[in-house]
């Protein structure tokens, strides 16, 4: 099966069913659907084929679902960006991938310009918004380009299903890493890689077509695209918002729409926890939450099931080289509410020891390992790196995935996140998980966010650092922290340092990152 199957399926069966709502815009599954149709005509006519790359630089829009479908239909791969992407990566990235085709906003192109006049790959750019600069531009810095409004290449023509080639291990999307130790890499995603991978969610989600899913997380940002994936897989409605900087209107938002489905990540649950009045709120109709990224802290969990009693809340991990590992059902957050759950359907896991023996017994830490149809093909054009991440499993016909992250796994089997196995810090011989002592910070009430690193030290080898945030007024010192950790952590765990942060740097995805911490930041 193809991933644009999902939409010509839904399409089919729910044609006048409402399938995207952003702003002002509503599109049917039909419409969306002939939009997508139109596209591919235009990508196909304007020199994009098979298996070719097209990337797409947007805000959260029905433009940009409706040309993940449209690079599918033309048996292409799509490259969804961060909308806040600098010109310099932008440019790494369509040489990168050798981009046949970029689509973009023209409220983007003074990013996109640059990049799209001298990227040698490029055939075709479609421009949706006033396209009279991006024309003027490209006339003068690089003639050779086709170049389409959206308007002219989605809005009319022959909305037919175009004719396929594609089949399904084929790249679907390459989906391009963070970045934050040299150049992005890029993830390469097969259909198979992504139907598998959808199917999984929504069985356990166990989505209905009259479910309606909020979501703020960017289209770029495999979270926020899986959710448009699997809307027209199950025929329910996405609603898209560009990001979460108002709370308030995304939760108004949430209850004029009547949504059922809200997935987060820990600095949203942080920002939902300080609004007093949501405790006055009643959401009758949100069926779930989900988190990934990161693990909620148990302060968050209790926090959220005050705010929203009658949803399931999923604690979840996942990465992008295989979109999602584990889910914790929802009933077993009050007996484990720091395990991230058991390996989803259709999917095994297991721990390996640094010798790449099987571990059997139980709570003992080991890198985790994936097996499954949504594992990746590999990274774009890096054979060591995909060598490093995917090796020979326990049956010669395959190679699996070894996450880096290191795990303990219950006699239940039920998974609980240590570390990432190069996070791990050393301090008087001991070896620190910076997951045990930022859970503990988070149990302190004024303690918003959490980051623990470790620093260079003479004596220790390696000093525990805390860098937090506070609560607006919170008055909390580094001595009452400590005192806190001494109370809750073994004395080898205890930082030695607390920094006390404005903000804590975070990926395009919202999750924090530890990049920088603990060298030369300044406060803010």
């Amino acid at each position: 099966m193809l991933l644009q199957e999902f939409l010509e399926n839904t399409s089919s069966r729910l044609p006048e069913k409402t399938a995207l709502v952003a702003g002002r815009s509503r599109l049917t599954w039909s419409q969306v659907e002939a939009r997508a149709n139109r596209l591919a005509r235009a990508l196909t006519a304007a020199g994009v084929g098979y298996g070719d790359r097209v990337v797409v630089l947007m805000d959260n829009s029905p433009e940009t679902v409706i040309s993940i479908f449209g690079i599918l239909k033309a048996d292409a791969v799509f490259v969804v960006l961060n909308p806040t992407i600098k010109t310099d990566k932008l440019a790494y990235i369509l040489d990168n991938c050798r981009a046949s085709a970029l689509i973009t906003h023209s409220g983007k192109w003074t990013t996109a310009g640059g990049p799209a006049a001298s990227a040698g790959s490029l055939r075709a750019v479609v421009v949706a918004g006033d396209t009279e600069e991006p024309e003027a531009f490209l006339r003068e810095k690089s003639p050779s380009l086709i170049m389409l409004s959206w308007n002219d290449a989605a809005e009319n023509g022959d909305d037919s299903i175009p004719p396929r080639r594609a089949i399904d291990i084929d790249l679907a999307s390459l989906i391009y890493t963070s970045g934050t130790t040299g150049n992005p890499k890029g993830v390469m995603l097969t259909h198979r890689n992504m139907v598998s991978a959808s199917t999984s969610i929504t069985t356990y989600l166990e989505n209905v077509e009259d479910d309606i899913i909020l979501s703020v997380l960017p289209l770029s940002f495999d979270y926020g695209l899986y959710q448009a994936i699997m809307a027209a897989q199950f025929g329910g409605t996405l609603v898209l918002e560009k990001s979460f900087l108002f709370p308030f209107a995304v939760i108004d938002l949430m209850k004029k729409e009547r949504v059922t489905g809200f997935p987060i990540v820990p600095t949203m649950s942080a920002m939902l926890l300080q609004i007093e009045k949501l405790r006055e709120m009643s959401f009758p109709d949100l069926r779930y939450l989900t988190n990934t990224a990161a693990a909620l802290p148990v302060s968050h969990i209790l926090g959220l099931q005050e705010i929203f009693p009658d949803a399931a809340i999923y604690s979840m991990y996942g990465l992008t080289e295989c979109k999602r590992v584990s889910y914790l059902p929802p009933f077993e957050l009050g007996t484990r509410p720091t395990s991230v759950g058991k390996g989803m359907p259709n999917e095994q896991v297991y721990l390996v020891d640094e010798d790449d023996n099987v571990i059997t017994d139980p709570d003992t830490p080991g890198e985790l390992v994936v097996r499954g149809a949504n594992v990746m093909k590999g990274y774009w054009e890096l054979p060591e790196e995909t060598a490093r991440m995917l090796r020979p499993g326990p049956y010669p016909w395959e190679k699996v995935l070894y996450t880096g992250d290191l795990f303990k796994m219950d006699a239940e089997g039920y998974l609980y996140f240590v570390s990432r196995k190069d996070d791990i810090i050393k301090s008087r011989g001991e070896k620190v998980s910076p997951k045990e002592v930022e859970s503990a910070l988070y149990e302190i009430p004024d303690i918003v966010e959490a980051a623990v690193v470790g620093v260079e030290d003479g004596i220790l080898g390696q000093a525990v650092k805390a860098f937090v945030v506070l609560k607006e007024g919170s008055t909390l010192t580094e001595k009452e922290i400590l005192a806190w950790c001494m109370r809750h952590l073994e004395d080898f765990m205890v930082p030695k340092t607390v920094e006390f942060m404005d903000s804590l740097p975070k990926t395009s995805s919202g999750k924090i990152t530890k990049k920088g911490l603990g060298q030369e930041m300044k406060k803010g």
